[in-house]
């Protein structure tokens, strides 16, 4: 093995360290950028060459090279170094490494340390990509399926359904493209599932949520049949919800059965949902123990408010008390999960911990506690209230047992409101003494429950006008609580009801300076500036609550009201329009319309609402009398009899209506029965001169034999009447002052009485002017319509609203509160 390997020469034996400070140029790689050779064999195949022996003569120049301590010897480069491990020249070379190691004396020569190339420059910028290529578009369509997809989410939760609708066709549509494309390009395995599984899902959300229900159906069917999705069966929940709002209940509890199948037992919760909705549908079938089979299970798996509730509604449907009374204790003790009130109440007067419990006493997580436990309450309510009346032999007993049963559960708040509540059903019964003694019970209750009961007692003795003792309890009210606006609207009414206009404007407002929301106290305040003819501040407080109560009948009917009081009949027209708008059926409202379009002398408008008021109250004598006169005033005599004879039946003891009946008769050219009515009306009322005068003169012009007999009782009874009328005016010539003023008096108040309507004599009055009184053969005009409208709130006091329509456990009790329209205008 030696003998290939050459040693080489000592040239100088005493020198043992001779030879370790040459440099051979060999190893310079710091100059290999100005060795022309070498560029040359890297650009060119040169460098690929055979290897050359060591015969081939060099045609680089030498050039000299320093060594480490600066000597200098002048070697080949290049083409003209010696090859490693050959021969030159008889002159062997020790072999060396194949490749370098890559230290360089750069370091030792002044450069810098640069590890990460940062001295090379900036990197070469990207390809650009080639938006043409198939998978560059591929991802791009689908980049846009996912942003129509929430788009759609988005715009349907800001109610936008139709919006969100064609926002899931769409990305429906973009869905099927961009699938095509992938089969083209990629193999089916490649396909995104979960994309089309939510483009499909919110599509048949959007279908659902715009109630087109058969699309639905089919697109969740779609989703339901592939099998290549995963926990695609619990939308059959989804399904069946459908056919629940078709219902189509045998279906729904089809589909639901089959989702609660797929779901697997671990998903608690969503098996407990599942079987509520089962419960629900079997009620809603009537089959009321299917039902409590459901309800039963839930409630021992895992007991809910809804599902306590639903169970009491099934057992109250068949008509099982013990059942009923479990199930209640069963909705009592169904956990609230929220923490207690002592949470938000600070301990100590540390800053940190009352910023704290300031930042938390009214977030989001408080106000979902303060729903909970406003939803639990309401349960408890509305099933006692239901089940009280059926689970005892009477319905005091049966809220006395729930009375009892609440104030031993962690509710023992709401069992004052029971009491209150009970006190409530007396009145709907109408048992007025056992409603104010179950309320005078709470007289020595906490100030909460005293305010409140004291408000309801001021109302029922408002309702019974016994006003001293309505404005007692009223005081009680007030002070037990100052800040009950009930209490407060009820003291204004009692001194509404005194005539203390000003004194009850003020407990308005200040009712409205502690709930500026409080209906009553700002319909009632708008009345009294009414009363007090303060229009402008009416007018104002008006307008505030019909921002509150946009359709309120009365609210509308009062401004305009307002409107036509300051002689603005436009604007009174405009708002009876929006009443209309309303109540189009308010005859009171239409004949109103016609009233004030008579006044702006437009006839064929007034004839219009007066028509149609007529035609929802035809016993309106004030509106029967304008079409009347109307028609008369249009030479359509024959139409006006109608109208003239139903005022006859509806007031048979004022005459001039018949009158008025015969007189049409005898104006369109129907003499016989003119005077045929003109003989009947004689007969029921003999002593009628005007009858006798028209009978004469018809008799005269037919000539017939009874115009004598007529002529001599119509003489008769002038003497008679001129008899009178010196009577009267003897007595009143020989009476002194005071006696004749009282006898003036009196005879003003009988005047008053003896007619048969409050209207009577100023109807008579106004029908003078109309024929068939003292000209019967000349045409003569209505040029004074009464229809004076009557305020459809009326004199008389409303009933109180029903509880049902406002928490019980409020300040504000529901039938404690003075209704709109309590107070008289």
């Amino acid at each position: 093995m030696m003998q290939n390997v050459h040693l080489a020469p000592e040239t100088d034996e005493d020198d043992l360290y001779s030879g370790y400070n040459d440099y051979n140029p060999t190893y310079d790689t710091e100059e290999l950028e100005n060795d022309t050779a070498f560029q040359q064999a890297v650009r060119t195949s040169h460098g690929r060459r055979p290897p050359i022996t060591a015969k081939i003569p060099s045609t680089a120049v030498t050039r000299p090279v320093a060594t480490g301590y600066g000597s200098k010897t002048s070697l080949a480069s290049s083409m003209g170094r010696p090859m490693t491990g050959a021969i030159q020249d008889g002159v062997t070379r020790p072999m060396t490494a194949v490749r370098a190691a890559g230290f360089t004396k750069a370091a030792l020569r002044g450069s810098a340390f640069d590890p990460l190339g940062q001295s090379r420059g900036p990197a070469p910028p990207l390809e650009a990509k080639n938006e043409d290529s198939p998978e560059e578009k591929i991802r791009q369509l689908e980049k846009k399926v996912n942003e129509l997809v929430e788009e759609s989410c988005i715009a349907n939760s800001c109610g936008d359904l139709k919006l969100a609708l064609e926002k899931a066709k769409d990305a429906g549509r973009k869905e099927r493209v961009l699938v095509r494309q992938r089969e083209q390009v990629t193999t089916p395995e490649n396909i995104n599932l979960d994309l089309t599984y939510s483009v499909l899902f919110n599509l048949a959300s959007q279908y659902s949520a715009n109630e087109m229900y058969a699309e639905a159906l089919n697109t969740y069917q779609v989703i339901v049949k592939n099998k290549m999705f995963s926990n695609a069966g619990r939308l059959k929940v989804n399904m069946g919800n459908i056919y629940l709002k078709q219902r189509n209940y045998s279906k729904a509890i089809k589909f639901y059965r089959m989702a609660l199948d797929q779901i697997p037992s671990v998903h608690k919760e969503m098996r407990i949902k599942i079987m509520q909705n089962i419960g629900v549908t079997f009620i809603k079938t009537g089959q009321y123990s299917d039902a409590i089979n459901s309800f039963e299970h839930i409630m021992s798996m895992a007991p809910n408010l809804k599902a306590g509730f639903n169970l009491i509604l099934s057992y109250f449907a068949v008509g099982d008390q013990e059942k009923m009374k479990k199930a209640f204790q069963k909705l009592i003790a169904v956990p609230l999960e929220i923490d207690e009130d002592d949470k938000y109440i600070s301990p100590n007067d540390d800053p940190h911990t009352n910023l704290v419990i300031e930042a938390i006493k009214n977030d989001h997580l408080r106000q979902m506690e303060r729903e909970r436990k406003a939803m639990a309450e309401k349960y408890i309510m509305t099933a006692a209230k239901l089940i009280a009346p059926v689970i005892e032999t009477s319905f005091a007993v049966g809220y006395d047992w729930c009375v009892e049963v609440v104030k031993a559960s962690q509710y023992v708040e709401l069992a004052n409101d029971l009491e209150i509540n009970k006190a409530i059903t007396y009145l709907r019964q109408k048992d007025f003494n056992q409603a104010v003694e179950t309320l005078k019970m709470f007289e020595k209750k906490d100030s909460r429950v005293k305010s409140a009961a004291a408000t309801n007692l001021s109302f029922l003795y408002y309702l019974e006008n016994e006003f001293a003792q309505a404005s007692s309890y009223a005081d009680l009210a007030v002070s037990s609580d100052r800040y009950n606006p009930s209490a407060l609207t009820n003291k204004g009414n009692t001194v509404f009801a005194n005539g203390d206009y000003e004194k009850a404007a003020e407990f308005y407002k200040e009712a409205l300076r502690n709930d500026s929301s409080c209906t009553e106290a700002l319909y009632n305040i708008g009345l009294t500036y009414k009363k007090l003819n303060r229009l402008d501040e009416a007018l104002d407080y008006f307008l505030k609550l019909h921002a509150i109560l946009r359709n309120s009948a009365q609210v509308l009917y009062q401004i305009a009201n307002v409107y036509e009081l300051m002689e603005d009949p436009n604007q009174a027209i405009e708002w009876l329009m929006q009443l209309i708008s309303v109540v189009p059926t308010d005859s009171r409202a239409l004949s109103k319309l016609g009233e004030l379009y008579d006044g702006e002398g437009d006839k064929s408008q007034a004839f219009q609402y007066y028509y149609e008021s007529y035609r929802y109250f035809p016993s309106n004598i004030e509106v029967i009398e304008w079409l009347g006169a109307y028609y008369i005033d249009t030479q359509f005599c024959e139409k006006a009899i109608q109208y003239f004879e139903r005022a006859s039946l509806i007031q048979p003891m004022q005459v001039k209506w018949q009158l008025m009946v015969a007189s049409c008769f005898r104006r369109s050219g129907n003499y016989q029965k003119a005077l045929d009515t003109y003989k009947d009306i004689h007969r029921k009322f003999p002593e009628n001169v005007e009858c006798l005068r028209f009978l004469v003169r018809l008799c005269t012009d037919i000539g017939l034999k009874e115009v004598q007999e007529y002529a001599t009782k119509l003489k008769r009874l002038e003497k008679m009447k001129e008899i009178r009328e010196q009577r009267i005016k003897s007595g009143r010539d020989g009476s002194g002052g005071p006696r004749s003023r009282r006898e003036g008096s009196a005879g003003s108040d009988s005047g008053q009485n003896c007619s048969a309507s409050s209207k009577g004599e100023r109807l008579s009055a106004k029908l003078r002017a109309l024929p068939g009184t003292n000209e019967p053969y000349e045409s003569s005009s209505n040029k004074e319509i009464d229809a004076s409208y009557v305020d459809p709130l009326g004199p008389q006091i409303a009933r109180p609203k029903t509880a049902a329509k406002k928490r019980i456990d409020e300040d504000d009790f529901a039938d404690e509160e003075l209704g709109d329209d309590l107070l008289p205008e």
